[in-house]
C-alpha cells in the first residue's frame, strides 16, 4: 500500500471518528439558541448577531485554541486531559502548583465522562426528530428508534475503532459535503448574511441585548461541543490528518451550513422550529433523516473512543483499578476497546434518552461538562506555554488569558442551566472525581503501609542459612515497592522454609510519557545470592505484559523459561485502621473497587497455571 493511499485512508478514518460530534452540531445549535429555554426573537439583527457569535466562537475555541495551540501540547503524540495532565505534572514537579494542577486534570477527566454520556443521546435524538418534520404522527417512535440505533452502536464497539472509522469515514465525508451544499443553496437566497462574519454584529448584539446574549452563549456553545475530541482522539490518528480534515472540509462545511440556516431564518422566521431540516426540500427530508442518523452515530463514536483512551490513561496513571483492555488492531496501538467503560456508557445513555425524551430537554444538560473541560485545558496548557515552549510571560498572558476569558464566559452561561438538566453532567463529574481520587488515595495508603511493613532485603539474605532450602527454578515476586522484600516472599519463606535458586523482585512502573520503547523497558540489578531487582517501565498508553518484559532480560544475561518460572502475587485484604487515612465510606468504596478489579494475572498477561497467590492483610 502506497504512502498516499495509506494517508488518505487515515484521513477518511479520522473524519469518521473525530469529527462526528462537532459535525452534527448544526442539527440543534441554532434551533436551541433561538427557540430553547431562553428564546430569542427571529429578527435580521438578532440572526446576524447570533451568526457572528457562532462564527467567532468556532474560530477562537476550535481553530485557534485546539487545532493551532493545544494540539501542539501533545505528550509524545497523545492528547486528552490526562495526557496533558501527565505532561504538566512532569513540568511542575517540585512547584507549589503541582497538586492543584493535578486535581484540575482529574476534574477535567471526570467532566469528560459526563460529556461522553450526553453526546450520543442528544446527537441521535436530534437526528431522529427529523421524522417529526415529515409528519407529527411519527413523534411516538422517536425515542424507540433512537434506543435501537444506540444499542447497535455500542454493540459493534468490540470490533474496533479502526473498523468503525473505515465504515463511517465515507459517510461522514458525504455528510459534510451535504452540509456545505445545503448551506450554499440557502445563502444564494440571502447572500448578505455572509456579512455576519464581521465581529461588529456580535459586539452590537451583546451591547444592545446584554442579558439575552448572555443566555444565548449557553446555546451557542453547542456549536463547538466536540472540539475537545480533536485533542482527545489525537493519539488514534495523529495531529496532521486531524488538522488537514478540519481546514479542508469540516470547518468550511460547518460555517456554510450555519450561515445557510441563518439565511433561511431571515427569509422564513417560522423555520425556527427545526431550521436544519426546514432547509431541506420536502422530497429529501426522509433520506436526510437517515443520513443525519448515521452522522450522529459517528458523533457518538468520537466521545466513545475518547472515553476508552481516558479510561486506559486513568488506569495506568493510578486513578482507576485494573480493567480489561482489548487491543482491536495489530497495527495501531491506540485502537482499543474497554468493555466496562462501553457498557457503563450505554446504560447511562439509555437512561438519558428515556428520561429526557427530546434533544431540546437534553440541550439544557449539555455544555457544562464541555466548557468546564475546555477551561481546565486552557489553564493546563498555559503552564506548557511557559515551562515547555518557553514563551514570554506577556505572550502566555495574552493567548491563554484571552482564551480563558472566553471559556469563563461560556462556562458561566451554562452554569445557570443546572436546574434545567445541567445537574446531570455535574453529578457524573462529582461521581467520577470521587472514584478517581478515592482509588488514587487508597493506593497511596497501601504503598505507605507496605513500606512500613517491608523488611530490608539484606536482613532476609543474612537470615538465609543451611535450614532454608533452595528450590530449583525461578520465582518472580511482583511488588509495587522498589526496595525491601515483598510480603509474598516473606510468607513463602515463613511457611515453606524455601527460596528458589533465582529470585526476581519485579516492579511494574508507569512513566509520564505515553510510550516507552523496548530498549528502555527493563532495568535489572544483580543483588547477589541469586536475587535480582527488575524494574519494568510502560507508558500510560501501553498495556503491561510481564512475560514479554522478561524476554527482554536477555540483554542482562538472564533468560526465563516459563515452564520453570513461578509468579508469586500478594492478594491484599484491607481492614480499617484506628487512624484511617480517609473517610470510612471511601475505604469501603476503595475495597469494593479492589474486589472488582481485573485480576493481576490477566492484566499483566501472566500464565495462570504459573501463579501462586498469598494473602496479606493491610490496614488503611
Amino acid at each position: 500500500m502506497s504512502q498516499n493511499t495509506k494517508g488518505a485512508g487515515l484521513l477518511i478514518s479520522a473524519i469518521g471518528v473525530v469529527y462526528g460530534d462537532i459535525g452534527t452540531s448544526p442539527l440543534y445549535a441554532l434551533k436551541e439558541t433561538f427557540a430553547g429555554h431562553h428564546p430569542i426573537a427571529v429578527t435580521p439583527d438578532n440572526v446576524f448577531g447570533v451568526l457572528s457569535l457562532v462564527f467567532w466562537t468556532v474560530m477562537l475555541l476550535v481553530t485557534v485554541k485546539y487545532v493551532i495551540v493545544i494540539m501542539r501540547a501533545d505528550n509524545h503524540g497523545e492528547g486528552g486531559s490526562l495526557a496533558l495532565l501527565a505532561l504538566v505534572t512532569e513540568l511542575t514537579r517540585g512547584y507549589r502548583v503541582y497538586y492543584p494542577l493535578m486535581l484540575l486534570g482529574v476534574i477535567a477527566a471526570a467532566l469528560f465522562y459526563g460529556d461522553s454520556m450526553i453526546t450520543p443521546a442528544i446527537s441521535v435524538l436530534s437526528a431522529v426528530e427529523g421524522l417529526e418534520v415529515v409528519t407529527p404522527t411519527l413523534t411516538p417512535y422517536v425515542v424507540p428508534i433512537t434506543a435501537v440505533v444506540l444499542t447497535g452502536l455500542f454493540m459493534i464497539q468490540k470490533r474496533g475503532t479502526g473498523l468503525v472509522g473505515k465504515l463511517f469515514g465515507p459517510v461522514m465525508c458525504l455528510w459534510f459535503v451535504v452540509l456545505a451544499v445545503l448551506g450554499v443553496i440557502n445563502i444564494v437566497h440571502a447572500p448578505h448574511v455572509l456579512g455576519a462574519i464581521n465581529p461588529v454584529h456580535a459586539a452590537a448584539f451583546i451591547v444592545k441585548h446584554p442579558m439575552m446574549s448572555f443566555f444565548a452563549l449557553g446555546s451557542i456553545v453547542l456549536a463547538v461541543t466536540g472540539g475537545e475530541a480533536l485533542y482527545t482522539d489525537m493519539g488514534h490518528f495523529g495531529r496532521f490528518p486531524i488538522r488537514v480534515a478540519w481546514f479542508l472540509l469540516v470547518l468550511p462545511a460547518l460555517l456554510l451550513n450555519y450561515f445557510g440556516q441563518g439565511a433561511l431564518l431571515i427569509t422564513d422566521p417560522g423555520a425556527i422550529q427545526n431550521p436544519f431540516f426546514r432547509q431541506v426540500p420536502e422530497w429529501l427530508v426522509m433520506p436526510m433523516v437517515g443520513l443525519a442518523t448515521c452522522a450522529t452515530v459517528i458523533a457518538s463514536q468520537a466521545v466513545i473512543s475518547g472515553a476508552y483512551s481516558v479510561a486506559r490513561q486513568a488506569i495506568q496513571l493510578g486513578l482507576l483499578p485494573r480493567m480489561t483492555i482489548v487491543h482491536t488492531s495489530g497495527e495501531e496501538e491506540g485502537q482499543i476497546y474497554v468493555p466496562f467503560t462501553n457498557w457503563t456508557l450505554y446504560l447511562a445513555v439509555m437512561a438519558l434518552v428515556v428520561g429526557f425524551q427530546s434533544s431540546s430537554n437534553l440541550a439544557a444538560a449539555y455544555g457544562i461538562a464541555v466548557t468546564g473541560t475546555m477551561m481546565i485545558d486552557t489553564i493546563l496548557v498555559a503552564f506548557v506555554m511557559a515551562l515547555m515552549w518557553r514563551w514570554h510571560w506577556i505572550a502566555v498572558a495574552a493567548v491563554a488569558g484571552t482564551l480563558l476569558l472566553v471559556d469563563l464566559a461560556f462556562f458561566t452561561a451554562n452554569i445557570i442551566k443546572v436546574a434545567q438538566g445541567g445537574w446531570f453532567p455535574l453529578f457524573i463529574g462529582v461521581l467520577s472525581f470521587t472514584v478517581l481520587t478515592t482509588w488514587r488515595r487508597g493506593r497511596e495508603l497501601v504503598r505507605e503501609q507496605v513500606k512500613k511493613l517491608a523488611v530490608p532485603l539484606d536482613v532476609v539474605m543474612r537470615a538465609l542459612g543451611p535450614n532454608v532450602s533452595r528450590a530449583r527454578g525461578t520465582a518472580v515476586f511482583l511488588t509495587a515497592a522498589t526496595d525491601g522484600v515483598p510480603p509474598a516472599l516473606l510468607h513463602n519463606l515463613k511457611h515453606n522454609q524455601t527460596v528458589h535458586q533465582r529470585v526476581v523482585l519485579a516492579t511494574v512502573m508507569t512513566a509520564d510519557t505515553p510510550y516507552v520503547p523496548d530498549s528502555e523497558r527493563v532495568t535489572m540489578t544483580d543483588l547477589g545470592d541469586g536475587f535480582h531487582r527488575l524494574i519494568i517501565r510502560y507508558g500510560f498508553m501501553q498495556t503491561p505484559d510481564v512475560p514479554a518484559a522478561l524476554a527482554l532480560c536477555k540483554a542482562f544475561g538472564q533468560e526465563f523459561n516459563m515452564m520453570a518460572t513461578s509468579f508469586f502475587l500478594s492478594r491484599e485484604t484491607y481492614v480499617p485502621s484506628l487512624n484511617p487515612g480517609m473517610a470510612h465510606w471511601r475505604e469501603r468504596l476503595f475495597t469494593f473497587m479492589t474486589l472488582n478489579a481485573t485480576r493481576a494475572t490477566i492484566f499483566f498477561k501472566i500464565p495462570t497455571d504459573r501463579v501462586v497467590e498469598l494473602g496479606t492483610q493491610l490496614e488503611i
